[in-house]
């Protein structure tokens, strides 16, 4: 017996832990969806804050530039027009109505 023999042993024996392990997973309760469209719902709207702040500081690094430069008397190029930054504004959640297809229909 090699001695690489008991390492491969080793990870066979993981793998296929790993996998029994997976494939017992429940599917998710309604509550735990919900709360993960909320967390999906608040990084997205963190990324549209991130992208407002990056914008922000941007337009004043250029603005800083162009000042400098003129301060100095060179001469500097036009900034490129480009979209205005948009506030996301504060986050609000709602939750949509669940759909008629996904809606569990009442027993008689």
């Amino acid at each position: 017996m090699s001695r690489s023999t008991p390492a491969r042993l080793v990870l066979v024996l993981a793998a296929a832990f790993c996998t029994v392990t997976l494939a017992k997973l429940p599917a998710p309760s309604d509550e735990a969806k919900a709360k993960a469209a909320e967390a999906a719902a608040k990084s997205a709207w963190g990324d549209k804050v991130a992208a407002y702040q990056l914008c922000k500081s941007q337009d004043a690094v250029a603005a800083g530039y162009h000042a400098g430069m003129k301060k100095a008397g060179k001469d500097a190029k036009q900034p490129v027009a480009t979209p205005a930054c948009t506030d996301p504004g504060p986050f609000v959640y709602s939750p949509s109505a669940p759909s008629p297809a996904t809606s569990v229909p009442a027993k008689p």
